[in-house]
C-alpha cells in the first residue's frame, strides 16, 4: 500500500459538527473515517468557543432513568441543560422555549440560546430559553462504554420520554417560580433529527408540549436516501452540476477497466486504495458540505462553493471543461475530472491523511472491521451511527437508473449499510436489526404528521427536504400555511436556517428576518390560547 501523496495545505473543510450542525450527512464506514480523520486534524477553536458560552450559561443537570419503561436497569444519568433567563418576566403564562439538543453535544446548541431562535422567542415573549442535551450525547451519559449492549437504551421511545420527564419535573436553579408542564406553556423547538423529535413530542405529549416548531424535520425515515444528492444536483450552479455529472460518469466508466483503475485512483491521490467503492465514497466528501451552507458566513461553510470554483476551472464554457485529454497510462478523461482530482488531493487526502505513518488504505479504506470496534466513550461517532442503523436509515446511495447522478453508481445499500455489522456485533442483551426499522419512526406520523400549534419550517434547497412534510419527491401533500398550523419554506434556504440569528436582528438577510418575525407572530398567537395553570378539581 502506498503512503498518502502531497504536502499539507490549509484546512478549508468545515464539518457540520463544528458549527453545531448535524452528523446526519456522514453515513457509512467512510463517514466514520472522515470523523476520525477530522478529529485528529482539528484545532482547539471549537472548545474555546464553547468555553465562551459556558461563561454566559452555566450548566445544570436533571437526573433521568436510563430505562423509563422496562425495568431492565436501575441506572440513571445526569441530563445536561442550559438556561437563558435574561428576558424572563415572571407571570402566569410566561413560556419556556426548549431547544432539543439532537444528535450532538448540547454545547454546540448554545449559540442558538444566545443569539438564535431560543433567545429570539424568549425576548419576544418574556419567557425562558433552554437547551436540553440528548441522552448519550455530550456528557449526558449513563453507560461505561458505547458497545452494542450499552447503546440499547438509545432509541426514540426512551429519548422522547426524557424530554417529557424533564418538562414535568425540572426546577431551574435561579428561577423561583414553578415552570413545569403542563402548568406552564412549553414551546418545543428542534432542527433536523431534533426537528422530527419536536413534531413527535407535540403529537405524543400534547398535554406537556403546548406548541412545537419542527425545522427541517425528517419525519420520514427511509433506507436509501438517494434524493439527498439529487437536491444538490438540481440546486447547485448548473455548470458545476454538469461538470460533476460528467466527471462521475467518466469515473464509473473508467473503473470498469481493470488496467485503468490504478492510474485513475492515483490521479486523485488515492492510488493505494484497494476498493473501488471506498474510492468513489471518498469523492463524496465535498458534496455533503452543501448542507453546511448558511446565510451567516460566520456560521456556514463555503467548502461547496470552493469545490465548484475548482471543478469549473477558469474556463468560460462547459465545453471547455468537458474537453478530453489523454494522460499517461492511456487514461482519457475530461478537464473537469482533472480539476475534481486536484481538489480531492489538496483538500481531502493532504489534509486528512497527513500522518506519514498512515497509508491511504489506513485513512480511507473500510474493509478492516477492527477500525470500527473501539467502544470507549471518546468514540461518539457510534451514537448517531447506532441510531441510523437501528431506526432511521438514510443510507446515501446513487439514484435510480434514469436519474442523473452526482455520486458513483457503485454506492449501494450493501456498501453503505456494512458499518452496522462492522461496528455493532451482537451483544449479550441486544442485536442490531438486519436493516434499520424505519417503520418505528414512520408510525409516528411520517409525511402527514400534523397538529394544532405544530409548525413546519424548511429550506427550499435543503437536501433533507425530501424526508420532511415539505417533500417534493412524493409522499407529502401541500398544506395551507396558517397561524395555527404554520407551514413555511425559506426561499433559498438550506438546513434549519431559522435556528441561528444575529444579536442585531435588523442585520439579518430579508428572508431570515421575515421567518423570525413570522415565528414570533405565530408563537404569540398560540400563547393567547393558553388557558392558565392546571388546577386540581
Amino acid at each position: 500500500m502506498l503512503p498518502c501523496d502531497g504536502a499539507l495545505l490549509p484546512l478549508i473543510i468545515v464539518l457540520a459538527a463544528t458549527s453545531g450542525g448535524s452528523f446526519l450527512h456522514s453515513h457509512g464506514a467512510q463517514g466514520v473515517n472522515f470523523w476520525k480523520l477530522h478529529r485528529a486534524a482539528s484545532t482547539a477553536s471549537t472548545s474555546k468557543q464553547q468555553q465562551q458560552y459556558a461563561t454566559r450559561f452555566h450548566v445544570e443537570t436533571f437526573t433521568q432513568p436510563l430505562d423509563h419503561f422496562y425495568n431492565s436497569t436501575d441506572a440513571t444519568f445526569p441530563q445536561r441543560f442550559w438556561v437563558n433567563s435574561r428576558h424572563y418576566k415572571p407571570r402566569p403564562g410566561a413560556p419556556v422555549i426548549v431547544i432539543d439538543g439532537g444528535e450532538t453535544n448540547g454545547e454546540d446548541r448554545l449559540p442558538f440560546l444566545d443569539t438564535g431562535i431560543g433567545d429570539i422567542l424568549a425576548r419576544a415573549t418574556g419567557g425562558v430559553g433552554v437547551v436540553l442535551e440528548h441522552r448519550y450525547y455530550g456528557e449526558s451519559i449513563g453507560v461505561q462504554n458505547f458497545s452494542t449492549d450499552a447503546l440499547r437504551w438509545l432509541n426514540n421511545e426512551q429519548a422522547l420520554e426524557d424530554s417529557a420527564n424533564f418538562m414535568r419535573n425540572v426546577k431551574f436553579q435561579d428561577i423561583d417560580e414553578d415552570l413545569t408542564a403542563p402548568n406552564t406553556p412549553w414551546i418545543y423547538y428542534g432542527g433536523s433529527y431534533a426537528g422530527a423529535r419536536a413534531a413527535h413530542m407535540r403529537v405524543l405529549y400534547p398535554d406537556l408540549v403546548f406548541g412545537a416548531i419542527a425545522s427541517s424535520a425528517v419525519t420520514h425515515a427511509v433506507l436509501a436516501n438517494w434524493e439527498y444528492m439529487d437536491v444538490i444536483r438540481l440546486a447547485a450552479d448548473p455548470k458545476c452540476s454538469s461538470n460533476l455529472m460528467n466527471s462521475i460518469t467518466t469515473i464509473d466508466r473508467l473503473l470498469k477497466f481493470r488496467h485503468l483503475r490504478g492510474p485513475l485512483k492515483k490521479l486523485f491521490g488515492l492510488g493505494g486504495l484497494e476498493s473501488d467503492q471506498d474510492f468513489v465514497s471518498a469523492l463524496t466528501y465535498p458534496l455533503a458540505s452543501w448542507q453546511d451552507r448558511n446565510w451567516d458566513p460566520a456560521v456556514g461553510s463555503t467548502t461547496f462553493d470552493h469545490f465548484c470554483v475548482t471543478l469549473n476551472g477558469h474556463t468560460p464554457t462547459l465545453e471547455d471543461t468537458a474537453r478530453t485529454v489523454l494522460l499517461p497510462g492511456l487514461l482519457r478523461t475530461n478537464v473537469a475530472l482533472l480539476n475534481y482530482a486536484k481538489w480531492i488531493r489538496e483538500n481531502v487526502v493532504n489534509n486528512f491523511c497527513q500522518n506519514p505513518s498512515l497509508t491511504v488504505e489506513d485513512c480511507f479504506g473500510t474493509n478492516d472491521d477492527v477500525k470500527y470496534q473501539t467502544t470507549d466513550l471518546s468514540q461518539d461517532w457510534r451514537l448517531w451511527v447506532f441510531q441510523f442503523c437501528t431506526q432511521w436509515g438514510y443510507l446515501t446511495t446513487a439514484p435510480p437508473h434514469g436519474t442523473p447522478a452526482i455520486i458513483s453508481r457503485l454506492l449501494d445499500i450493501d456498501y453503505e449499510h456494512k458499518i452496522c455489522t462492522q461496528a455493532f456485533p451482537p451483544g449479550e442483551h441486544y442485536r442490531v436489526p438486519s436493516l434499520p426499522n424505519v417503520s418505528a419512526v414512520n408510525a409516528l406520523g411520517d409525511y402527514h404528521i400534523a397538529a394544532d400549534r405544530l409548525a413546519f419550517i424548511d429550506g427550499e434547497v435543503d437536501p433533507w427536504r425530501p424526508y420532511t412534510p415539505h417533500s417534493n419527491y412524493g409522499g407529502a401533500v401541500e398544506r395551507d400555511d396558517t397561524l395555527l398550523r404554520p407551514f413555511k419554506v425559506i426561499p433559498g434556504g438550506v438546513h434549519h436556517w431559522d435556528e441561528n440569528g444575529l444579536r442585531e436582528g435588523e442585520r439579518e438577510p430579508k428572508e431570515i428576518r421575515e421567518i423570525h418575525e413570522e415565528m414570533i407572530e405565530f408563537v404569540k398567537v398560540w400563547l393567547k390560547d393558553w388557558e392558565g395553570p392546571v388546577t386540581e378539581a
